[in-house]
């Protein structure tokens, strides 16, 4: 039976004896019976523990005295500790009190110990000074090196000491005198070591060197031993292949650098504390005062391949092959120095550094040349518009190839220049493009007139309009190309630390600081959504080639309508006096025919949308682009309706809306009659318009209402139109206002 339950603080009486009968498996044993013997069990244990209770209570009864006794004895104590503490810290004051001039006295005592032990050392030092002085000559003609470096480490030792003397600088410059003496007594013996690879021998004299301070000079003698045979490598190299070119010479020389570094670095690990510096100035060294430089080597390949770019891209991939093998090796052997492994790549890459600064010319010169190579005019207009047509890929082929070259040579630190480059070519192709323009101008005719409908120019103007927009398609893809570029290549050292920042990486490929700076500059605008401006301007002047491309189509499409409406104000009919008489003058307006100037205008105006046809039947991103860009004459900036057609539908309905009214304002007399012909004539126009979905102006409007006004009703409808307007109606009417 489990009591333990009685314990906790959630007991359930009926929960226990439940569980208690659960438990019950003795089917001999009756519920009643079972029940009996549970309850007596619980009597039982209720007797014990009230058993329990009392034998405790009766033993806390006994021992409460004794406690309460201890309790007391505690307290006496404490009190007993509590004066003693008091005592003791009265007697600690009355100590300090009547000791303090004692103890200044002790401490100012210790304070002349310690000087006068000073002073005594420095007499000694001084007297060793004087001691190693005398005995140096005899040490300097024993040829005994390690007694030598002894005498002289003593003596460096005891001039430590002797700071303040006055004959102090003398003392220094004496002992450098010795140290001089040493070194060239050991630079023989040195220069065997290191061109031996002699380890113990270089252990040695570097320990020496070590203890007379003058390691900087050990480093400047291995560095002397091995560049000039790297030096005389090089010049085997050049020497002996004289009929290959610079590219293998520098693979060459690049594999020996390359080898030189692994085999010195597990050398000078034995001998040298810290190696990788003094290896790394080793190939910086070598690299500075290689007899041909490499930069003049570089120069005979360019002399005589004549590509600059192509040949600089070419050596630098080499080039750079060395730098990341070499610098991965070094970041395996170092954790600091970074500023010696900056120093060999600056030498690594200083050939480069000089060509750079024209790199903006040199790309210039490759994209001329490629535009040069691009055929745009021919004999006939067709071939011309399908040459203009199919100069766009080769264009930003072009373009997208320097993109490419930059990242190869500069690693993309000379997108400025490209940029420059960039403007001055496609600058330069926009004028070409506005020559070719005026040549087709020219073949069109469109100055001299034509006889009748020819809607084939027409066409090749759409399809330059096309040309237009597919420029601009490409100059934004061209954009984001060269942004998205910029950022990958040089945005990410942004941030980065060491060698691996902005500065130290552009320093590679740019000896100008301001330049460095207007990198920065234009990184930051572009991490913040700006377009670099040399694309900006670009993309402005491909707009307004756009526009003058567009004035040019407006212009063929336009030019039958102008040979319609020209000379209208002269036509014998607004004067003639045949039509005039009471017959005549009172026919109804609808009896009129309109007159055949007019109706073919309407019949031209209607045939537009056929010849639109077939280039906005299905979407036609490129003259949407151009449209967008562009501007069509007559036209208010708005959004682009969902049909190009009636862009041009409206252009060209408000030309010549707008001629036409500029012509019978030069009317100067209008017979009734004529005055109803030329209604006749314009209520003609209007229902073409309105076929065609088309608003008439304000102004034709305007004259129409004018010239159905009788004489009567002319000053009252004349009131709220332009003054121009009514003033020219009034004047052909013989209304006076």
């Amino acid at each position: 039976m489990d009591y333990s339950k009685f314990l906790d603080d959630s007991f359930d009486a009926k929960e226990w004896v439940n569980a208690a009968f659960r438990n019950h498996k003795d089917t001999a044993v009756s519920k009643d019976q079972y029940a009996t013997t549970l309850v007596m069990k619980l009597q039982m244990f209720i007797q014990e523990v009230n058993n329990i209770l009392e034998e405790a209570s009766q033993q806390a009864l006994q021992n409460l005295p004794r406690v309460m006794r201890e309790i007391d004895a505690v307290r006496q104590e404490a009190s007993l500790l509590q004066d003693q503490m008091r005592m003791v810290k009265e007697d600690i004051q009355k100590v300090e009190q009547s000791t303090a001039q004692s103890m200044q006295v002790l401490l100012k005592l210790d304070g002349i110990k310690g000087r006068m032990k000073t002073t005594a050392e420095a007499l000694k030092e001084a007297d060793n000074w004087t001691t190693l002085s005398a005995d140096v000559e005899e040490v300097f003609h024993s040829n005994d090196i390690q007694a030598i470096t002894d005498k002289l480490t003593g003596m460096q030792q005891s001039l430590q000491m002797l700071v303040d003397t006055p004959d102090y600088a003398d003392r220094c410059q004496h002992l450098e005198k010795l140290k001089n003496r040493l070194e060239a007594i050991l630079s023989p013996q040195l220069i065997a070591a290191f061109n031996t690879q002699s380890l113990e021998s270089a252990k040695m004299y570097t320990k020496m060197f070590d203890n007379i301070e003058r390691l900087p000079q050990l480093y400047k003698y291995y560095h002397k031993c091995h560049k000039g045979k790297l030096l005389e490598n090089w010049r085997d190299i050049v020497d002996s292949k004289q009929d290959e070119t610079t590219i293998e010479w520098l693979t060459e020389l690049y594999d020996l650098l390359l080898s030189t570094w692994h085999s010195q670095i597990n050398w000078c690990s034995q001998v040298f504390k810290d190696p990788v510096p003094i290896v790394c100035d080793l190939i910086s060294e070598s690299l500075t005062s290689l007899d041909p430089p490499i930069l003049t080597c570089i120069s005979g390949l360019i002399s005589t391949r004549g590509d600059t770019l192509s040949t600089l891209t070419e050596l630098k991939k080499i080039t750079e092959r060395f730098a990341t093998n070499l610098e991965t090796t070094v970041e395996s052997h170092m954790t600091e120095h970074s500023a010696s492994l900056e120093k060999l790549l600056l030498s690594i890459y200083a050939p480069y550094r000089s060509y750079l600064p024209k790199y903006s010319t040199f790309q210039e010169v490759v994209l001329i040349q490629d535009l040069d190579n691009i055929k745009m005019d021919h004999e006939e207009v067709m071939d011309t518009v399908q040459l203009l047509s199919e100069t766009v890929n080769k264009l930003f082929s072009a373009a997208n190839k320097a993109n490419t070259r930059c990242q190869k040579l500069t690693n993309g630190f000379c997108y400025v220049g490209l940029l420059d480059a960039y403007k001055t070519y496609f600058l330069c192709y926009c004028r070409e493009f506005r020559r070719v323009l005026i040549n087709i101008r020219e073949k069109c005719g469109i100055n001299q007139g034509s006889e009748g409908e020819d809607w084939s120019n027409f066409q090749h103007s759409l399809r330059l309009i096309q040309t237009c927009g597919d420029l601009i398609l490409h100059a934004e893809e061209l954009d984001q190309e060269v942004v998205s570029s910029i950022l990958h290549s040089v945005g990410r050292h942004i941030g980065s630390p060491n060698r691996h920042c902005l500065q130290f990486q552009a320093s590679l490929f740019i000896d100008n600081k301001d330049d460095i700076e207007t990198l920065e500059i234009m990184i930051s605008k572009l991490e913040e959504g700006d377009t670099p401006s040399k694309l900006t301007d670009i993309k402005s002047e491909m707009c307004k080639l756009c526009e003058e491309v567009h004035k040019f189509g407006f212009e063929i499409v336009f030019a039958q309508l102008k040979k319609y409406l020209s000379n209208i104000s002269n036509m014998e009919i607004w004067t003639s006096k045949r039509a005039e008489g009471a017959l005549t003058s009172d026919l109804p307006s609808f009896s009129l025919s309109p007159q055949e100037y007019i109706t073919k205008i309407g019949q031209y105006l209607m045939t537009i949308p056929q010849h639109l046809e077939p280039f906005m039947l299905h979407d036609n991103p490129t003259l949407t682009t151009a449209l967008k860009y562009g501007k069509l004459p007559y036209i208010d900036d708005q959004d682009l309706p969902e049909h190009l057609a009636d862009l041009w539908l409206e252009s060209v309905a408000k030309g010549t809306m707008h001629i036409y009214c500029e012509e019978i304002l030069k009317i100067i007399n209008l017979s009734p009659h004529a005055t109803k012909q030329l209604i006749t004539d314009i209520e003609y126009l209007l229902n073409v318009l309105d076929d065609l979905g088309l608003q008439p102006t304000d102004n034709i409007s305007n004259i129409n209402i004018l010239l159905q006004a009788t004489t009567e009703d002319f000053t009252d409808k004349a009131e709220t139109m332009p003054q121009r307007l009514t003033h020219a109606i009034s004047a052909m009417r013989h209304i006076e206002l």
